[in-house]
Protein backbone atom coordinates (compact mmCIF):
# COMPACT_ATOMS: atom_id res chain seq x y z
CA UNK A 1 0.00 0.00 0.00
CA UNK A 2 0.65 3.51 -0.35
CA UNK A 3 2.70 5.41 2.39
CA UNK A 4 2.32 9.06 2.46
CA UNK A 5 2.75 11.97 4.81
CA UNK A 6 3.10 15.80 4.70
CA UNK A 7 6.73 15.66 3.32
CA UNK A 8 8.76 18.11 2.38
CA UNK A 9 8.18 17.24 -1.11
CA UNK A 10 4.38 17.61 -1.09
CA UNK A 11 5.06 20.76 0.59
CA UNK A 12 7.18 21.95 -2.46
CA UNK A 13 3.92 21.30 -4.61
CA UNK A 14 2.06 23.18 -1.94
CA UNK A 15 4.50 26.22 -2.51
CA UNK A 16 4.27 25.56 -6.00
CA UNK A 17 0.61 26.13 -6.13
CA UNK A 18 0.54 29.18 -4.27
CA UNK A 19 3.51 31.02 -5.50
CA UNK A 20 2.27 30.34 -9.51
CA UNK A 21 -1.47 31.38 -8.20
CA UNK A 22 0.05 34.62 -6.22
CA UNK A 23 2.48 35.66 -8.99
CA UNK A 24 1.94 33.54 -12.46
CA UNK A 25 0.89 35.74 -15.06
CA UNK A 26 -1.24 32.80 -17.44
CA UNK A 27 -1.68 30.30 -14.79
CA UNK A 28 -1.67 27.29 -15.35
CA UNK A 29 -3.86 26.30 -12.54
CA UNK A 30 -5.11 28.72 -10.02
CA UNK A 31 -5.32 27.21 -6.37
CA UNK A 32 -5.89 30.60 -4.97
CA UNK A 33 -6.54 29.04 -1.68
CA UNK A 34 -3.23 27.09 -1.57
CA UNK A 35 -1.77 30.27 -0.36
CA UNK A 36 -3.69 30.87 3.14
CA UNK A 37 -3.82 27.03 3.13
CA UNK A 38 -0.22 26.83 3.93
CA UNK A 39 0.73 29.79 6.12
CA UNK A 40 3.29 32.38 5.64
CA UNK A 41 5.95 30.94 7.92
CA UNK A 42 5.99 27.30 6.05
CA UNK A 43 5.11 29.52 2.91
CA UNK A 44 8.63 31.28 3.84
CA UNK A 45 10.63 27.88 4.68
CA UNK A 46 9.77 26.15 1.25
CA UNK A 47 10.77 29.49 -0.17
CA UNK A 48 14.52 29.70 1.63
CA UNK A 49 14.36 25.75 1.11
CA UNK A 50 14.75 26.16 -2.57
CA UNK A 51 17.08 29.05 -2.67
CA UNK A 52 19.73 27.00 -0.69
CA UNK A 53 19.54 24.44 -2.51
CA UNK A 54 17.05 22.39 -0.98
CA UNK A 55 18.98 22.00 1.94
CA UNK A 56 16.77 21.31 4.80
CA UNK A 57 19.50 21.76 7.38
CA UNK A 58 19.70 25.57 5.98
CA UNK A 59 16.56 26.62 7.19
CA UNK A 60 17.00 29.39 9.76
CA UNK A 61 14.22 30.71 12.34
CA UNK A 62 12.89 33.53 10.26
CA UNK A 63 12.68 32.44 7.09
CA UNK A 64 13.25 34.54 4.58
CA UNK A 65 14.36 34.19 0.51
CA UNK A 66 14.46 36.44 -2.91
CA UNK A 67 12.11 35.87 -5.66
CA UNK A 68 14.89 36.72 -7.83
CA UNK A 69 17.07 34.09 -6.74
CA UNK A 70 14.77 31.24 -6.91
CA UNK A 71 12.95 31.87 -9.80
CA UNK A 72 14.71 29.75 -12.50
CA UNK A 73 14.71 26.81 -9.41
CA UNK A 74 11.07 26.71 -9.73
CA UNK A 75 10.61 27.05 -13.10
CA UNK A 76 12.98 24.34 -14.14
CA UNK A 77 11.95 22.11 -11.32
CA UNK A 78 9.27 22.49 -9.14
CA UNK A 79 6.40 24.12 -11.33
CA UNK A 80 5.72 21.67 -14.20
CA UNK A 81 4.37 18.68 -12.44
CA UNK A 82 2.28 19.34 -9.68
CA UNK A 83 0.91 22.43 -11.56
CA UNK A 84 -0.23 20.17 -14.45
CA UNK A 85 -1.14 17.23 -12.55
CA UNK A 86 -3.48 18.83 -10.41
CA UNK A 87 -5.31 20.47 -13.89
CA UNK A 88 -5.26 16.86 -14.91
CA UNK A 89 -7.03 15.44 -12.47
CA UNK A 90 -9.76 18.26 -11.48
CA UNK A 91 -10.40 18.19 -14.93
CA UNK A 92 -11.16 14.58 -15.17
CA UNK A 93 -13.06 14.78 -11.68
CA UNK A 94 -15.51 17.77 -13.40
CA UNK A 95 -15.75 15.26 -16.27
CA UNK A 96 -16.59 12.13 -13.83
CA UNK A 97 -19.02 13.92 -12.01
CA UNK A 98 -20.83 15.54 -14.51
CA UNK A 99 -21.28 12.18 -16.48
CA UNK A 100 -22.71 10.35 -12.86
CA UNK A 101 -23.62 13.36 -10.67
CA UNK A 102 -23.59 12.30 -7.15
CA UNK A 103 -20.00 11.02 -6.98
CA UNK A 104 -17.53 10.48 -4.79
CA UNK A 105 -13.77 12.01 -4.27
CA UNK A 106 -11.42 10.19 -2.64
CA UNK A 107 -8.15 11.72 -2.21
CA UNK A 108 -5.00 9.30 -1.27
CA UNK A 109 -2.07 11.38 0.66
CA UNK A 110 -4.29 14.72 0.58
CA UNK A 111 -2.16 17.07 2.36
CA UNK A 112 -2.90 20.90 2.28
CA UNK A 113 -5.32 20.12 -0.61
CA UNK A 114 -8.16 23.22 -1.22
CA UNK A 115 -10.08 21.15 -3.79
CA UNK A 116 -12.79 20.51 -1.00
CA UNK A 117 -12.94 24.62 -0.36
CA UNK A 118 -13.18 25.67 -3.93
CA UNK A 119 -15.70 23.21 -4.86
CA UNK A 120 -19.60 24.14 -5.31
CA UNK A 121 -20.51 20.68 -6.35
CA UNK A 122 -22.59 19.21 -3.42
CA UNK A 123 -23.18 16.09 -5.34
CA UNK A 124 -19.21 15.63 -4.94
CA UNK A 125 -18.94 13.69 -1.45
CA UNK A 126 -14.67 14.45 -0.63
CA UNK A 127 -13.07 11.78 1.57
CA UNK A 128 -9.77 13.56 2.44
CA UNK A 129 -6.89 10.32 3.35
CA UNK A 130 -3.98 11.12 4.86
CA UNK A 131 -1.66 10.29 7.60
CA UNK A 132 -3.32 10.96 11.63
CA UNK A 133 0.00 13.78 12.07
CA UNK A 134 -0.87 15.36 9.08
CA UNK A 135 -4.45 15.39 9.38
CA UNK A 136 -4.58 16.82 12.40
CA UNK A 137 -2.06 19.90 11.48
CA UNK A 138 -4.63 20.55 8.55
CA UNK A 139 -7.37 20.92 10.87
CA UNK A 140 -5.70 22.72 13.38
CA UNK A 141 -5.04 25.41 10.05
CA UNK A 142 -8.50 25.82 9.05
CA UNK A 143 -9.78 26.43 12.46
CA UNK A 144 -6.61 29.09 12.67
CA UNK A 145 -7.84 30.74 9.26
CA UNK A 146 -11.78 30.39 10.52
CA UNK A 147 -13.15 28.09 7.43
CA UNK A 148 -16.34 26.39 7.36
CA UNK A 149 -15.71 22.87 6.71
CA UNK A 150 -18.04 21.60 3.80
CA UNK A 151 -21.04 19.00 4.95
CA UNK A 152 -19.22 17.16 2.38
CA UNK A 153 -16.13 16.77 3.51
CA UNK A 154 -14.26 13.70 5.26
CA UNK A 155 -11.39 13.78 6.88
CA UNK A 156 -10.03 10.01 6.78
CA UNK A 157 -6.83 9.17 9.04
CA UNK A 158 -5.12 6.51 7.86
CA UNK A 159 -1.67 5.13 8.31
CA UNK A 160 -0.67 3.74 5.05
CA UNK A 161 1.90 1.89 6.51
CA UNK A 162 -0.24 -0.28 8.99
CA UNK A 163 -3.93 0.23 8.30
CA UNK A 164 -6.42 -0.69 5.77
CA UNK A 165 -7.06 2.02 3.49
CA UNK A 166 -10.87 0.10 2.34
CA UNK A 167 -11.30 -0.48 5.82
CA UNK A 168 -10.89 2.94 7.20
CA UNK A 169 -12.81 4.64 4.24
CA UNK A 170 -16.11 2.42 4.78
CA UNK A 171 -15.70 3.29 8.49
CA UNK A 172 -16.09 6.78 7.17
CA UNK A 173 -19.11 6.23 5.19
CA UNK A 174 -17.74 5.82 1.88
CA UNK A 175 -20.46 3.71 0.05
CA UNK A 176 -19.24 1.07 -2.89
CA UNK A 177 -22.80 1.80 -4.68
CA UNK A 178 -21.67 5.38 -5.63
CA UNK A 179 -19.43 6.25 -8.58
CA UNK A 180 -16.39 6.61 -7.15
CA UNK A 181 -13.21 8.85 -8.25
CA UNK A 182 -9.60 8.44 -6.98
CA UNK A 183 -6.67 10.55 -6.53
CA UNK A 184 -3.12 9.59 -6.45
CA UNK A 185 -1.05 12.00 -7.61
CA UNK A 186 2.61 12.48 -6.76
CA UNK A 187 3.04 8.95 -5.40
CA UNK A 188 4.01 6.25 -7.77
CA UNK A 189 7.93 7.93 -7.84
CA UNK A 190 8.66 6.77 -5.08
CA UNK A 191 7.15 2.78 -4.90
CA UNK A 192 8.22 0.00 -6.59
CA UNK A 193 5.42 -1.08 -9.01
CA UNK A 194 4.00 -4.21 -7.49
CA UNK A 195 3.67 -1.92 -4.38
CA UNK A 196 1.64 0.27 -6.69
CA UNK A 197 -0.21 -2.62 -7.85
CA UNK A 198 -1.56 -3.07 -4.14
CA UNK A 199 -3.58 0.13 -4.08
CA UNK A 200 -4.89 -0.62 -7.72
CA UNK A 201 -6.28 -3.66 -6.14
CA UNK A 202 -7.75 -2.16 -3.03
CA UNK A 203 -9.25 0.40 -4.90
CA UNK A 204 -11.02 -1.87 -7.24
CA UNK A 205 -12.05 -4.39 -4.66
CA UNK A 206 -13.55 -1.10 -2.66
CA UNK A 207 -15.99 0.00 -5.68
CA UNK A 208 -19.26 -1.89 -7.12
CA UNK A 209 -20.19 1.22 -9.39
CA UNK A 210 -18.10 2.93 -11.66
CA UNK A 211 -14.34 3.61 -10.16
CA UNK A 212 -12.08 5.97 -11.73
CA UNK A 213 -8.48 6.27 -10.44
CA UNK A 214 -6.02 9.26 -11.85
CA UNK A 215 -2.48 9.27 -11.21
CA UNK A 216 0.83 10.43 -12.97
CA UNK A 217 3.97 7.92 -12.94
CA UNK A 218 7.34 8.51 -14.32
CA UNK A 219 7.97 6.29 -17.34
CA UNK A 220 11.00 3.86 -17.81
CA UNK A 221 13.64 6.17 -18.66
CA UNK A 222 13.31 8.22 -15.61
CA UNK A 223 16.55 6.64 -13.85
CA UNK A 224 19.05 6.74 -17.10
CA UNK A 225 22.13 8.30 -17.56
CA UNK A 226 20.97 9.74 -20.88
CA UNK A 227 17.43 11.44 -19.42
CA UNK A 228 18.07 14.90 -20.03
CA UNK A 229 20.17 17.22 -16.88
CA UNK A 230 17.06 18.14 -15.33
CA UNK A 231 15.39 14.60 -15.04
CA UNK A 232 18.56 13.83 -13.09
CA UNK A 233 18.14 16.83 -11.20
CA UNK A 234 15.08 16.08 -9.40
CA UNK A 235 15.73 12.89 -8.93
CA UNK A 236 18.83 14.23 -6.83
CA UNK A 237 16.93 16.71 -5.32
CA UNK A 238 14.02 14.44 -4.02
CA UNK A 239 16.78 12.31 -2.61
CA UNK A 240 17.97 14.83 -0.85
CA UNK A 241 14.89 15.75 0.85
CA UNK A 242 14.23 12.00 1.98
CA UNK A 243 12.06 10.39 -0.93
CA UNK A 244 14.53 8.30 -3.70
CA UNK A 245 12.56 7.83 -7.12
CA UNK A 246 13.09 3.76 -7.56
CA UNK A 247 12.28 3.84 -10.87
CA UNK A 248 9.57 4.20 -13.19
CA UNK A 249 6.95 2.14 -15.05
CA UNK A 250 7.04 1.23 -19.03
CA UNK A 251 3.58 1.85 -20.66
CA UNK A 252 2.73 -1.64 -20.92
CA UNK A 253 3.43 -2.91 -17.50
CA UNK A 254 1.05 -0.32 -15.88
CA UNK A 255 -1.84 -1.04 -18.33
CA UNK A 256 -1.25 -4.61 -17.38
CA UNK A 257 -2.00 -3.75 -14.44
CA UNK A 258 -4.43 -1.76 -15.28
CA UNK A 259 -6.58 -4.73 -16.99
CA UNK A 260 -5.51 -6.83 -14.49
CA UNK A 261 -8.17 -5.19 -12.30
CA UNK A 262 -10.58 -4.46 -14.84
CA UNK A 263 -9.51 -0.71 -15.37
CA UNK A 264 -9.67 0.58 -18.99
CA UNK A 265 -7.33 3.24 -19.76
CA UNK A 266 -9.91 6.38 -20.50
CA UNK A 267 -6.96 8.71 -21.20
CA UNK A 268 -3.01 8.90 -21.44
CA UNK A 269 -1.37 11.67 -21.41
CA UNK A 270 1.83 11.72 -22.61
CA UNK A 271 4.92 14.18 -22.01
CA UNK A 272 4.52 15.55 -25.36
CA UNK A 273 0.72 15.95 -25.02
CA UNK A 274 1.55 17.31 -21.40
CA UNK A 275 3.50 20.33 -23.27
CA UNK A 276 0.79 21.18 -26.34
CA UNK A 277 -1.97 21.43 -23.42
CA UNK A 278 -0.47 23.28 -20.57
CA UNK A 279 2.23 24.53 -21.41
CA UNK A 280 2.93 25.65 -25.27
CA UNK A 281 3.25 29.77 -25.95
CA UNK A 282 4.76 30.37 -22.79
CA UNK A 283 7.63 32.34 -21.84
CA UNK A 284 8.90 31.60 -18.54
CA UNK A 285 10.92 28.75 -19.60
CA UNK A 286 7.93 26.21 -18.13
CA UNK A 287 7.52 23.03 -19.82
CA UNK A 288 6.65 19.68 -19.37
CA UNK A 289 9.51 17.29 -18.19
CA UNK A 290 10.31 14.25 -20.47
CA UNK A 291 9.61 11.62 -18.90
CA UNK A 292 6.08 12.10 -16.95
CA UNK A 293 3.03 10.87 -18.37
CA UNK A 294 -0.83 11.54 -16.91
CA UNK A 295 -3.28 8.38 -16.93
CA UNK A 296 -6.73 8.37 -16.16
CA UNK A 297 -8.25 5.03 -15.56
CA UNK A 298 -12.18 3.51 -15.25
CA UNK A 299 -13.91 0.50 -14.40
CA UNK A 300 -17.81 -0.53 -14.07
CA UNK A 301 -18.74 1.95 -16.83
CA UNK A 302 -22.51 1.42 -17.76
Amino acid sequence: MIATQESITAKLCSFARAYHSNTGRKKIFDDYLAYDMMGKEEFDEIGQLIQNDFEPDRITDNPEFETSLIAPALNRYIFPIPLSRIAFAEQKLNDFASRYGRCQYVICGAGMDTFAFRNSNKDIRIFELDHPDTGRYKRDRIRQLEWIVPENLVFVPVDFSKDDMGERLLAAGFDPEIPSFFAILGVSYYLTLPVFEQTVRKISELGRSAVSIVFDYPDETTLKSVNPERVRTLAEITEKLGERMLHGYSLPEITEVMNRYGFETEEHETPQMIQQKYFDGRDDEIYAFENIHFMSVIKGED
